[in-house]
């Protein structure tokens, strides 16, 4: 991921490279989020039947994949702060960038907790709103772009 980020940041991303770099991390956190979910669910059941001791050997792993999964996350959102998103220079690309931030943003308050959850989710509205501008400033009649933007924050409320 580090090669990848080291490319992202030498200068701004064509639209292929912009799709790379968005497919990289969400094919690198796409185990890590099902394993979570799969672990939550057998939590879940764990509890119902009353087998605490499974219940903390299962709450001690899924730990373990929530900080995994947060270290990625923070890694992307530290690139999408440092570089491509101050130096793009067409609206399009920051609303790909804007977007793609306030995915991870939200991404973060599936297992966050209360507070976090809170923290993540005014950091998705506030990177939604960014994408707005320069939609609204330069729409590209054939971009779904924006449609997408509302989707997520429909989505992030579901989950806090």
């Amino acid at each position: 991921m580090e090669k990848v980020s080291a490319v992202a940041e030498s200068e701004e991303l064509t639209v292929e490279e912009r799709n790379l770099l968005s497919v990289t991390y969400k094919n690198v956190i796409g185990t890590g989020k099902a394993s979570w979910r799969i672990i939550s669910s057998i939590k879940q059941n764990e509890e119902s039947c009353g087998n605490e001791d499974h219940v903390s050997t299962i709450r001690d792993y899924r730990s373990k994949i929530e900080l995994e999964l947060s270290s990625i996350y923070d890694g992307i959102l530290k690139l999408l702060n440092s570089m491509p998103i101050p130096t793009a220079s067409f609206g399009d690309s920051k609303v790909f960038y804007m977007k793609m931030k306030s995915d991870y943003h939200r991404y973060l308050t599936e297992f966050k907790t209360v507070a976090e959850c809170k923290e993540s989710a005014e950091s998705t509205l506030t990177a939604y709103k960014a994408a707005q501008i320069p939609q609204i400033r330069d729409p590209d009649p054939d971009h779904h772009r924006f449609e997408e933007l509302w989707f997520f924050f429909v989505d992030l409320w579901w989950y806090c």
